[in-house]
């Protein structure tokens, strides 16, 4: 999944989505400049913006199987140093660095969905060199497994090496665990509200969606985050309704698509059923 993470401000909480890899490389990435989400600029942009987040409140909303340790850790770093509450939320499969960031919340504040698989496990990289090169590559590994079992034992009130003999599972891959054993064994403290879940996977659907139709030049009158801390709650609720009410006056036939070339929401589409898009994006506009 592509990496994405979002920040968006609402009256008295601050949401930020953290969904796909965690600081995938560069040249790992994609075709033009503008979906190059892990450059180094724009990460420092991101942990400025999160740095600088004012709200009482902070919900970190995580879907994802985790990537760099290090850029987890600025992560975890940025959102611990939040003088507002902080919650952690988990859904789907949350692993590896994901589950670095989900330790930042407040006290008592970190939640995983009861449908979640949660996933701890040593360090790894590929290397390449000599014997001595090897051997360094090796101690850095184990100085970060180290340095990770700390993080969740901090959280736990358990020792340290707890966590690390689950890391250490499987030859190193660790251990696929259930909602009801990541908080056994403290790495969360409560199972998140079901309603909850189910708002934050509407949603990610909906952005979805909206990715999807503006590649085809279609720009929806969804609510867009702002550079703000804060927002008045009574504008942007008239701003949603009337953005609502224009959708219902919209008479929009559905697309007729041919059953072999049916286009994924994630993908644009490159098949004779561009026409029928295009002819969609039109009638939307109207």
């Amino acid at each position: 999944m592509k990496s994405q993470i979002r920040i968006s401000n609402h009256a008295d909480c601050c949401l930020i989505d953290i969904e796909g890899i965690i600081g995938v490389p560069e040249e790992w990435q994609f075709d033009t400049p503008d979906e190059r989400v892990a450059t180094y600029e724009k990460f420092r942009t991101l942990l400025r913006r999160i740095a600088q987040i004012d709200a009482p409140r902070v919900v970190v909303n995580i879907r994802s199987t985790g990537g760099d340790v290090g850029d987890a850790l600025l992560i975890y770093d940025a959102l611990a140093a939040l003088k507002g509450h902080i919650t952690t939320r988990c859904f789907g499969y949350t692993a590896s660095a994901a589950t670095i960031i989900a330790q930042a919340a407040s006290e008592g504040a970190r939640e995983v969905s009861p449908n979640c698989l949660y996933l701890i496990h040593n360090s790894s990289c590929a290397t390449e060199g000599n014997a001595g090169e090897l051997d360094s590559k090796a101690e850095l590994l184990r100085q970060t497994d180290a340095r990770i079992a700390a993080i969740y034992a901090r959280r736990s009130g358990r020792k340290e090496e707890e966590f690390a003999a689950l890391m250490n599972e499987n030859h190193g891959n660790g251990r696929w665990l259930s909602p009801r054993e990541a908080v056994d064994c403290g790495l969360a403290d409560r199972l998140a509200d079901p309603q909850s879940a189910s708002t934050t996977l509407t949603r990610n659907l909906v952005r979805g969606w909206e990715r999807f139709l503006s590649r085809l030049g279609l720009h929806t009158d969804a609510e867009r985050p702002l550079d703000r801390n804060t927002l008045n709650a009574s504008t942007q609720t008239a701003a949603r309704q009337q953005s609502d009410t224009e959708r219902r006056r919209a008479a929009v036939q559905p697309t007729t698509v041919l059953p072999a070339e049916d286009p994924s929401v994630s993908e644009v589409a490159q098949s004779s059923n561009d026409k029928a898009y295009a002819e969609d994006a039109r009638m939307f506009r109207k």
